[in-house]
């Protein structure tokens, strides 16, 4: 499995957005200077993110994009299935797959699974929170006055 630029630009966009959250809407002009990615390239990624439901956006001239829910509530695995589809490592784990003929038979099948569910919990398992106190020196310092 490799993440491609899409998955890892729209975990750093939706960083940015848990970052600047009290600012309410934020522009992708914003988003687009401050993470060094086009514009045009956050336009790619922009809708995948609306028909998960992990952004919201606003239109005019206030406009821009906050998210939808919470940071400690959104997790990477969630976001990377927005943008890259399924994690399975192999395509007869994806879901929806048709099962393999060979399933019953197949010696390393029991890996796959074994690595599928590996990374699903893990990935699963690390919020957007996570990732900001990680990366944020002494984050319960920062508020607003």
């Amino acid at each position: 499995m490799k993440i491609s630029t899409k998955g890892r630009y729209a975990l750093r966009m939706l960083i940015d957005l848990a970052l600047h959250e009290r600012e309410g809407y934020v522009s992708l002009k914003d988003i687009s200077e401050r993470q060094g990615i086009s514009k045009k390239y956050l336009e790619q990624i922009v809708p995948m993110l609306n028909r998960s439901g992990i952004l919201r956006t606003n239109r005019g001239n206030h406009g821009g994009y906050m998210l939808a829910k919470a940071p400690e509530e959104l997790t990477v695995a969630e976001v990377l299935r927005a943008t890259e589809g399924d994690l399975a490592p192999v395509a007869c784990l994806e879901t929806g797959a048709i099962t393999c003929p060979r399933a019953a038979q197949c010696p390393t099948l029991f890996i796959w699974e074994g690595l599928d569910r590996v990374v699903s919990n893990y990935l699963d398992s690390i919020t957007l929170r996570d990732i900001l106190e990680q990366t944020l020196p002494d984050s319960g310092d920062l508020y607003c006055i």
